[in-house]
């Protein structure tokens, strides 16, 4: 029985084949991705990281639909976003993907609630109010939803932008160094709230971060060097991180990329 419910397959809520992205050309040609693939589990919570200029932002854009692609192949689910329309592209990031960046990307104009809620009034769909008493319960900002941004504290305000990314209920959410604005304290509370994400909704969690702390929230953290899939960690602490990236210019390009488990 066990051995039938491992050949299962996994569910794979983000998937990248055989990457590249490049910038310029001739001279000037930058290889920002170098042939990258790899998968992302369904409510499974990964870090990527590595140096500037390794190529994390661009992959995760890429994986979003935020940037594309120059070869191979990117899927959300079972949908390939190359053969999509700027319309169907747009409908799906709505729809199916969440979105924490570290500018936070509040409307100053809006309160805490209607920030929350924008997405789902763009698209036209009801709120699911008990869904949403839920999440801003969870994110301890139940008292702070008729606050404007300006009158809000930065983890407060990252703390609206991951209620708005959750609200959705999206197959993915993505985090583009989601804690980059924010002391030690309030990084912490929103990285306990992504982590919750993963352990309370099933919500799968993409970040990419600089820094070793933050990546040991996840349960597996992948390392990209000089744009190629280098390392992997399954659950390490943020000393193990911090190793790892001490050593990533040392790593040959080309070389196949390593797992290991603490």
């Amino acid at each position: 029985m066990t051995h039938a419910a491992a050949e299962q397959p996994e569910q794979i809520a983000a998937r990248a084949e055989s990457l590249t992205k490049t910038y310029g050309s001739g001279d000037t040609v930058v290889h920002a991705l170098r042939g990258v693939s790899i998968d992302f589990r369904g409510g499974e919570f990964t870090a990527i990281m590595g140096p500037s200029g390794s190529g994390k932002s661009t992959l995760m854009h890429c994986l979003a639909g935020l940037d594309t692609a120059s070869g191979g192949r990117v899927r959300i689910g079972s949908v390939e976003l190359a053969g999509l329309s700027d319309k169907e592209m747009t409908k799906l990031r709505r729809d199916r993907i969440g979105f924490v960046f570290q500018a936070f990307n509040l409307v100053p104009t809006l309160i805490a609630e209607e920030n929350i809620t924008l997405p789902q009034g763009i698209a036209g769909r009801e709120v699911d109010r008990e869904w949403f008493d839920t999440v801003v319960g969870r994110l301890g900002i139940t008292d702070r939803l008729s606050h404007r941004p300006s009158e809000l504290s930065g983890g407060q305000q990252q703390r609206v932008a991951c209620a708005r990314a959750l609200v959705g209920r999206p197959d993915i959410i993505f985090g583009d160094e989601p804690t980059g604005n924010l002391d030690s304290r309030s990084s912490g509370e929103v990285l306990d709230i992504l982590r919750a994400a993963t352990d309370e909704f099933n919500q799968t969690v993409v970040i990419v971060t600089h820094d070793p702390r933050a990546a040991a929230y996840a349960d597996r953290v992948v390392f990209l060097a000089d744009g190629q899939l280098v390392r992997e960690l399954q659950r390490p602490s943020a000393d193990d991180v911090f190793e790892v990236m001490r050593h990533l210019d040392d790593v040959a390009p080309g070389g196949d990329s390593t797992t290991e488990k603490q």
